[in-house]
């Protein structure tokens, strides 16, 4: 059974008091996760008992210290359903997933070859393909998103020609919380052949994962935005495609063999782990996914759709407010994002946080969205499964504060003036 506060008591951070006498509010989930004291005490538990390299040693604790770390990837390969470890890359954190891939499916693509993103990508999925633009001279097209902040499939449809090597998408938007219909995008990229990336930063800490029913080609997501450490980040994709993939960096254990001459690389996914990893915090990682399946992903994302509802209903009543998010709550469940003409986001983020609340405000790495909803910055909020609707209560109540302070809600001007502005 779904116990919040039973499940909060394994947090110790969501114990802290802000500013002396305030209890912290934690509802900057899309950003990062907090974590579980099992996992703390896994990074604990490693350092002091088994810690050693991997792969190499011949010794107890590199023995001990190698099977926590490759039993990770049977974790993973359960978790999103792909069909061996193998398929499995230790990196980073999503951006280093989706720059190897720019980076070494780059290597083959030719002068004129195309790269199609959408316009609801987060930075970490435009950068890396300006980078192989700059280097390759290919070119990037952007579907658009609608008025009802969804993707535009018929126009993304249109934008794929013989010459699209790769669609790279988010399966959820990190700024309108927007699910995106993979397995509709799969079969065109299969159709014309193009490889489909997925970029799963804001989905995979939150609902159920099959990579291949999905049928991407690529899965990339990071430990840290499901109660992991940061500095693991997991790309999962066909063995075939990263067999035919250069390798992204060199040394350490990306090889089988070097002479004077040259050198011949390590099997996947090895071929793409060059040096020594981060071993605790990948262990610890694999806590964590042990720790949310528990719980149940069905569960959590009962509880973020409810939570959502709850948030929006509240929010509502504020009708000088913006809300950059489709209708339909199960399209976005987790990550609410608002603005409005008057009162600047990092204004409301600094005021919340003197009640103890922690939101994000900013562009949120989006900056081309931003341009797109016509602003230069939002609020967001954003939920997880140890948030309650008693929190929920006192963040409208802060905002409800800084409202007042800039008087938002007084001046029937300004609100005459918020009206036109959103109605635009």
């Amino acid at each position: 059974m779904f116990d919040v506060n039973k499940i909060r008591k394994d947090f110790p951070i969501l114990e802290r008091k802000i500013w002396g006498d305030k209890q912290l509010i934690y509802l900057d989930n899309a950003a990062t996760t907090q974590k579980p004291k099992i996992v703390i005490d896994a990074i604990v538990q490693y350092y002091e008992t088994y810690n050693a390299n991997i792969h190499r040693g011949v010794h107890k604790l590199a023995e001990e210290a190698t099977a926590a770390y490759e039993n990770v990837r049977e974790k993973v390969k359960k978790y999103v359903s792909c069909d061996s470890n193998s398929e499995i890359v230790f990196t980073r954190n999503t951006t280093e997933s989706i720059n190897l891939l720019a980076y070494s499916l780059g290597e083959s693509f030719s002068e004129g070859d195309e790269i199609l993103l959408t316009e609801m990508e987060h930075h970490s999925n435009i950068v890396p393909w300006y980078l192989l633009r700059n280097r390759k001279k290919v070119n990037i097209k952007f579907a658009p998103i609608t008025d009802q902040y969804e993707l535009d499939y018929e126009k993304l449809e249109k934008l794929i020609t013989k010459k699209t090597k790769v669609i790279s998408i988010t399966h959820k938007s990190n700024v309108l919380g927007t699910v995106n219909d993979i397995k509709k995008i799969a079969k065109l990229a299969k159709t014309n052949g193009s490889i489909l990336i997925v970029d799963a930063a804001q989905s995979a800490p939150h609902m159920k994962i099959d990579f291949s029913d999905l049928g991407c080609d690529f899965l990339a997501f990071s430990s840290h935005k499901m109660c992991g450490p940061t500095g693991v980040g997991l790309l999962v994709g066909k063995k075939e495609l990263f067999e035919k993939m250069s390798p992204f960096l060199g040394g350490g254990e990306m090889i089988r063999k070097v002479t004077f001459e040259d050198f011949t690389t390590n099997d996947v996914p090895w071929k793409f782990e060059a040096g020594t990893p981060n071993i605790a915090d990948v262990i610890a990682f694999g806590v964590a996914l042990d720790y949310i399946q528990k719980i149940g992903l069905d569960s959590i994302y009962k509880h973020e759709i409810e939570l959502t509802q709850y948030a929006l209903t509240k929010l509502r009543k504020f009708d000088f407010l913006k809300i950059y998010a489709p209708a339909d709550v199960n399209k976005h469940a987790g990550i609410i994002t608002f603005a409005n003409p008057v009162v600047h986001p990092h204004d409301i983020a600094t005021i919340v946080d003197q009640e103890g609340i922690a939101i994000r405000a900013g562009h949120h790495c989006a900056q081309p969205l931003m341009k797109k909803l016509g602003v230069s910055a939002t609020s967001r909020a954003s939920l997880y499964f140890y948030n309650t609707k008693d929190e929920i209560d006192v963040f409208i109540g802060a905002l409800q504060k800084a409202f007042d302070y800039f008087e938002l809600g007084a001046c029937k001007e300004l609100k005459e003036k918020v009206g036109e502005r959103i109605s635009k």
